[in-house]
């Protein structure tokens, strides 16, 4: 490989030919080759040049910096951004706790691009950039890193995580209607219990789905607030008056989303209590998730041993070994992905409480668990839904069985001839591997007559004591 020579404060270093990165990213690769694949975020990478091309026009509308070097900076950020300069972003996530490695990154290689433009367009001629006095120019790594994670997260939770929960919780809502008259036997503490309709079960999930929808939503103004214009520790040192009022609009013109100047720049530069609160929200979201999914997941057991309530498509062979299995491959995927995300949780509460003083140190393996949740969450909620959730029927001849054998149906016995007799007849049954009805006719506690009347599982499904007000 060929090498140039590059300069920083340090001295001189050998930097890839063919690279645009500088003297900085070089020193970090070197200095820090921990595991195999950990590399920063793309969407932080993306951040970081919306952060600059703002910048530079934000500097330039302030008068402090030119217009060759503003349009400059546009022009290689927006190729940036359009993905044209990936492979010199190589740094990982296990840097500096600041993130200032990959702020160095980002303006090294604005600075070297913004090189060959110059060299091959003569109308930019002697227009020389410096990758701190310009591209980071009323800047700091602690201001703009921090100002990153809050873009990469509102994005990715509103363009990709909460559109794939509506979609799920969409369709939850599409099965309760659907089985609303599919009357089934409910269970309490994994035994059988009174009658529920699938419709209802349905509907449990699809209102757990919903709250922690709006959990998540709940966090996303504190997302909104952006530190840039705080610079090193949140006072605005190295920037002109009024910065942080212009860089911030021109962030949500360019983004079209609704950011807003930090309330308090030191809080958010210190801490990261906004994405605590916001990743509790998707833990919700995963803690339900896992509970729903172990649901279906004993619902589809079988086909021939397990419970069989329901039906799930057949997506893929499910044994090397066993010829014609099908496995709950969707949900398996999606408990695994849930796992994750409590797993990454207790990263990111760990990782916020060291902020010691004026400066996070955490912030990237914080925002990567973030984004790596977020991710996760929403492309297993898009596969378990179209490859599993769509494609889900009930299987009601083995729901009737389950319904018509459970001895909970002597619970609407209860209030016509009490709680003890009624557990006489439901003893007496199990012990003597017969019906209710039977039972209760050879205890003589209950014709057959009056057990057709009250023993009606689908009425068992609402509220079905008759008020006395005489009585």
């Amino acid at each position: 490989m060929n090498y140039r020579v590059e300069k920083d404060t340090l001295g001189e270093i050998n930097v890839p030919e063919k690279k645009l990165w500088g003297a900085h990213t070089q020193r970090s690769l070197e200095n820090f080759r921990i595991g195999p694949e950990a590399s920063m975020p793309k969407e932080i990478i993306e951040s970081f040049a919306i952060i600059k091309k703002v910048a530079a026009r934000s500097n330039h509308k302030l008068g402090i910096l030119s217009t060759n070097k503003k349009q400059l900076i546009e022009t290689a950020c927006d190729e940036i951004l359009a993905g044209k300069l990936e492979q010199h972003f190589p740094l990982v996530i296990w840097q500096t706790g600041s993130g200032t490695h990959t702020n160095m990154n980002c303006n090294e290689v604005i600075v070297n691009r913004v090189k060959q433009i110059v060299e091959n367009d003569f109308q930019w001629e002697n227009i020389e950039l410096h990758p701190i006095d310009d591209v980071n120019k009323s800047q700091s790594s602690n201001d703009t890193f921090s100002a990153a994670m809050h873009i990469a997260a509102y994005k990715k939770l509103t363009v990709s995580l909460l559109p794939a929960l509506k979609e799920l919780h969409d369709t939850f809502n599409k099965k309760s209607e659907e089985f609303s008259a599919i009357v089934k036997i409910g269970r309490t503490h994994f035994m059988d219990a009174v009658p529920i309709t699938l419709g209802q079960e349905f509907s449990a999930y699809s209102t757990q789905i919903e709250k922690g929808i709006n959990a998540l939503k709940n966090t996303l103004p504190d997302l909104q607030e952006l530190p840039l214009g705080g610079t090193a520790v949140g006072t605005g040192l190295n920037s002109p008056a009024g910065f942080d009022d212009e860089i911030v609009n021109e962030i949500s013109n360019e983004t079209g989303l609704p950011f807003i100047k930090a309330k308090n720049k030191f809080a958010l530069i210190a801490g990261h209590d906004a994405f605590v609160q916001s990743h509790s929200a998707i833990k919700q979201l995963a803690v339900s998730l896992l509970k729903i999914v172990n649901d279906l997941r004993v619902m589809v057991s079988g086909p021939r041993a397990g419970i069989s309530e329901l039906n799930i498509p057949a997506n893929e062979a499910g044994s090397s070994i066993m010829p014609g299995k099908v496995n709950p491959t969707q949900i398996e995927a999606l408990s695994m992905v849930c796992t994750q995300v409590m797993g990454n949780d207790t990263t990111i509460s760990v990782a916020n409480s060291y902020g010691h003083f004026q400066l996070n140190v955490f912030k990237p393996v914080l925002i990567r668990n973030f984004l790596e949740s977020a991710t996760l969450l929403a492309d297993a909620c898009k596969s378990f839904n179209k490859n599993c959730l769509l494609g889900i029927t009930p299987d009601t001849e083995k729901i009737d069985a389950h319904v018509n054998n459970s001895l909970m149906l002597v619970t609407s016995l209860t209030p016509h001839i009490g709680y003890d007799k009624a557990a006489q007849i439901a003893k007496y049954a199990h012990a003597n591997k017969c019906s209710l009805k039977v039972a209760a006719a050879e205890l003589k506690l209950v014709d057959e007559k009056q057990f057709d009347e009250w023993v009606k599982p689908g009425e068992m499904t609402r509220p079905n004591v008759t008020v006395n007000k005489n009585k």
